[in-house]
């Protein structure tokens, strides 16, 4: 069975019409891990998967309790709690993501736990599936993790938010395929001051691809209205891989 990655959501921030927030499905052996579900990606996994009751999720990964990283678990967690109650899916994430969650559910906070089965991250290596999962913090301004998912003859990298780090060599290293924030914010000149560099531009994430030896290069969570093609032929400055731009509804073949 062929391998695949496919997006949900790739902006960052808030989504812009007709996109979502960051939301990527991975698919390998058979096994299927939902990675971050933030604004707008819920209709897309759903519609995904073929089921209201989401149906067909064998595991979660949420990198950090940002809202465009996992408001939408909420719409998960009801659509497995009311649309079909049965084993509770592993989450792993930190700590932060659990504690939004059922602050969200007023009627009964203990209902997440029969629905998720939460494990923390960072933390040790995990056996999930056909995966290893390996995770590391990395600079934000709440708690997060980076996350490495390695199986026989795959890997695959996800960064989610954060500034430089020497980590993403780490995280990346000799990944078939990398998945790199590339927000780009000085496009847009936000109104809100954004405090420290806690977000990559594009040419940062091909930087961190290349002293990685990524394979192939993701760029995700554009600022809204951001010039994608400007922010890819940026990481090509610096990165010699494939440079893909994330957009709702892609498919990436892995194997």
């Amino acid at each position: 069975m062929s391998s695949r990655l496919v997006v949900l959501g790739s902006c960052g921030a808030w989504p812009e019409a007709g996109r979502a927030c960051s939301g990527y499905v991975l698919e390998h052996s058979g096994f299927r891990v939902v990675i971050d579900l933030g604004y707008g990606t819920l209709t897309r996994l759903l519609s995904l998967l073929g089921s209201s009751a989401a149906d067909g999720i064998d595991a979660v990964i949420v990198s950090h309790k940002h809202p465009d990283h996992m408001l939408d678990l909420y719409g998960l967690f009801r659509a497995r709690w009311f649309g079909r109650p049965s084993a509770a899916i592993p989450l792993y994430a930190p700590e932060g993501v659990i504690e939004r969650l059922k602050g969200l559910e007023e009627d009964d906070a203990s209902a997440v736990d029969q629905v998720l089965d939460w494990r923390p991250l960072p933390a040790e290596a995990y056996e999930l599936g056909p995966f290893r999962l390996e995770s590391r913090s990395l600079p934000h301004w709440v708690p997060n993790a980076g996350v490495r998912l390695t199986a026989d003859g795959l890997t695959v990298a996800y960064t989610r938010d954060t500034g430089p780090d020497i980590g993403l060599a780490d995280l990346g290293r000799n990944a078939d395929l990398s998945i790199v924030e590339a927000s780009d914010t000085y496009q847009q000149e936000p109104s809100k001051p954004m405090g420290p560099q806690l977000h990559l531009t594009a040419r940062q994430a091909g930087e961190a691809a290349a002293e990685a030896g990524s394979h192939r290069l993701l760029l995700t969570h554009f600022w809204p209205d951001n010039d994608r093609e400007l922010s890819r032929t940026s990481a090509r400055e610096v990165y010699r891989g494939e440079v893909l731009v994330a957009s709702e509804g892609l498919e990436i073949v892995l194997s």
